[in-house]
């Protein structure tokens, strides 16, 4: 199959129109669609994820709640944070959701790392979270994905150089207390474009057919 055909979508994005364009996409696809991968900044959103629970929501104030359809709870989107959205027929490239997600983590953790920034995996809570200097784990990207009839949609979102403060509005991920920081934070205040193009590559080989056993 070609490379998963990568463009930007129009900024800023709104969020609801973007989801139900994943969907219509992945409900309209064929076997021989080819994947794509689209990049995205959302103005201000919380989206609750389908087992998502309001009450994970503290104070949303002015920004808007969208409840969506991907895993996972609620998380804040917003300017300066790069969202990227693998549309992708898992069955066809081989792959096994949880080496999907695993991949996709490790595609955030890689390219940190080029930049200089130590990040890893947390138990039990996708995602890829960074130490703060007090010890604690900080997040810096989530992710929550949707699987229909083998095709992935929804994708991860990196914080680059945003406003943190919206997600004390939340318990991000359903985790009272957990920080949230991004890229500037840690010495990399890097433009969503100049972030993309560091992470585009890792998340294209994470998203590749895999080659079946003779």
């Amino acid at each position: 199959m070609p490379p998963l055909r990568t463009h930007w979508l129009a900024r800023p994005a709104d969020y609801a129109r973007t989801w139900r364009a994943m969907r219509d996409f992945t409900e309209a696809r064929d076997a021989a669609t080819p994947d794509q991968l689209w990049l995205a900044e959302h103005p201000p959103v919380y989206t609750l994820g389908q087992a998502g629970l309001p009450e994970h929501v503290l104070a949303a104030g002015d920004i808007p709640v969208v409840r969506t359809d991907r895993g996972g709870q609620v998380t804040y989107h917003g300017p300066g944070q790069l969202l990227l959205y693998p549309l992708v027929d898992l069955r066809r490239a081989g792959l096994l959701v949880k080496g999907y997600v695993h991949g996709l983590e490790q595609a955030v953790i890689d390219m940190l790392a080029g930049l200089g920034i130590a990040a890893c995996r947390r138990p039990g809570a996708p995602g890829v979270y960074v130490r703060a200097p007090d010890g604690g784990l900080d997040k810096i990207a989530a992710l929550g994905i949707k699987i229909r009839q083998g095709r992935a949609y929804h994708g991860l979102a990196l914080n680059v150089a945003m406003d943190l403060a919206p997600f004390g509005g939340i318990n991000p991920c359903g985790y009272a207390g957990l920080r949230a920081t991004d890229m500037a934070a840690h010495g990399a205040p890097l433009t969503l474009e100049a972030a993309a193009e560091q992470l585009v590559p890792h998340v294209l080989r994470a998203c590749a057919p895999r080659m079946a056993c003779a």
